[in-house]
């Protein structure tokens, strides 16, 4: 019917499906932002399948808009009760015109082409290439960002790990463009990227294993200057690292959409079931990627805690270990946002030395007289540390300059 319309919510995008003409009344109605489906390319897969040809010339037809799920979207998505669907997972909810206003239909309409199974599991078969292709642009977004891109990175690479990840970006990259001029893929294209998923894991393995490295090691150092050098090294490196499995999440999601439209276009009943594969081995890809760089991010928050507790000896490296951490979290936390990681960081506030000596002062004060002359030595102390910390460049210019004074005597 052309006053209906068909919504699908699969967790990352809510679709639109109807008739043209309704499709945009409703995206108008509802003050909604999207982007073409692509649901044109289901009429010729189905056509080609048996008993579903019928279903390929009535998709033809109709309209398909994409949208990520954000607030707007979902709460549009929540004014009409959707019905989960048992083998695919996504929710559904059929809408009909009616004065002017689009509203639940809850009567079953025998035959409609809205809630046909193969275009309710095509529809989601795009829905999922739609939402990885902005996944990607995200990525390629937040690699525009930071201060290296990912090619730079990349290149200053020597391992050979690394290297055949490159040569494997091109070459996705190409069937990519080839994907969108035909608007398929087919034998010879994919072909060309069978054996890619291997060497992404392999890269995003060896990158993972870089990472705990750089957490080992800050778990290793038992005193604030080396500890200040570790930090420091996994504000360095931690974001490279963070930029190749950036990358490898990036073809990652390429690769799949590809292998969607190969199964699409070769095996068009089995869409489903592999864009259920897909997503769970996506989720596990995530997992992953979280609990290595939450492990960095808890080496660093201990890091910065040690250091802050050292503070009154150390008010040089202390706060140094803390900046550090604040800057590998920030980069991390901002990774996670664009691969959809769900989390909640706030940085650390180094400890003034100050603050810490009066802390310590007040605290000694309170035992009594011993407690006074504690303070005081304590004072001493670490006011004698500060006056060295601060004034060791110029007592080696001072000395420098006697030295050469007495060279000058001598001549």
């Amino acid at each position: 019917m052309d006053n209906e319309i068909q919504l699908i919510s699969d967790g990352d995008g809510l679709a639109v499906i109807g008739d043209p003409t309704a499709v945009e009344r409703f995206l108008v109605s509802e003050g909604l932002q999207s982007k073409d489906l692509g649901l044109h390319r289901l009429g010729p897969a189905l056509g080609k399948a048996a008993g579903v040809a019928q279903a390929g010339s009535e998709i033809a037809a109709n309209s398909g808009r994409w949208m990520k799920l954000t607030a707007e979207s979902a709460k549009v998505a929540d004014k009409f009760p959707m019905v989960t669907n048992s083998v695919s997972g996504n929710a559904h909810a059929t809408l009909r015109a009616q004065n002017g206003q689009f509203v639940k239909n809850l009567q079953f309409v025998k035959g409609s082409h809205l809630t046909n199974p193969a275009l309710l599991a095509g529809a989601a078969g795009l829905m999922a290439q739609v939402a990885m292709q902005q996944s990607m642009k995200e990525i390629t977004d937040y690699l525009a960002t930071i201060d290296e891109k990912v090619d730079d990175v990349l290149r200053a690479q020597k391992d050979a790990v690394l290297a055949r990840m490159i040569g494997v970006g091109f070459v996705i990259e190409e069937s990519m463009t080839i994907r969108e001029q035909r608007g398929r893929v087919d034998e010879v294209t994919w072909s060309k990227v069978q054996g890619a998923p291997a060497t992404i894991a392999e890269t995003q393995a060896y990158a993972l294993r870089q990472l705990d490295a750089l957490a080992e090691k800050l778990e290793r150092k038992t005193t604030i200057g080396d500890l200040a050098k570790a930090a420091k090294e996994a504000e360095s490196k931690g974001q490279e690292w963070l930029v190749v499995l950036a990358r490898c999440f990036q073809l990652q999601d390429a690769i799949a959409v590809l292998e969607l439209d190969r199964v699409l276009d070769a095996s068009p009943g089995e869409l489903d079931g592999h864009r259920l594969g897909l997503r769970a081995a996506r989720q596990n890809r995530l997992e992953l990627i979280s609990r290595c760089t939450e492990r960095l991010l808890a080496r660093m928050d201990a890091a910065a805690g040690r250091a802050n507790a050292k503070v009154l000896l150390n008010p040089m490296d202390s706060p140094a270990v803390v900046k550090s951490s604040n800057h590998v979290s920030i980069a991390i936390v901002e990774f996670h946002g664009r691969l959809g990681i769900e989390g909640d960081r706030q940085s650390s506030e180094a400890r003034r030395w100050t603050d810490a000596a009066k802390e310590a002062r007040d605290k000694a004060l309170e035992t009594g007289a011993d407690g006074v002359g504690a303070a005081r030595r304590l004072g001493d102390e670490t006011l004698g540390r500060a006056k060295w910390a601060t004034g060791k460049l110029s007592s080696r210019i001072a000395e420098r300059a006697l030295r050469q004074r007495g060279d000058d005597k001598e001549e």
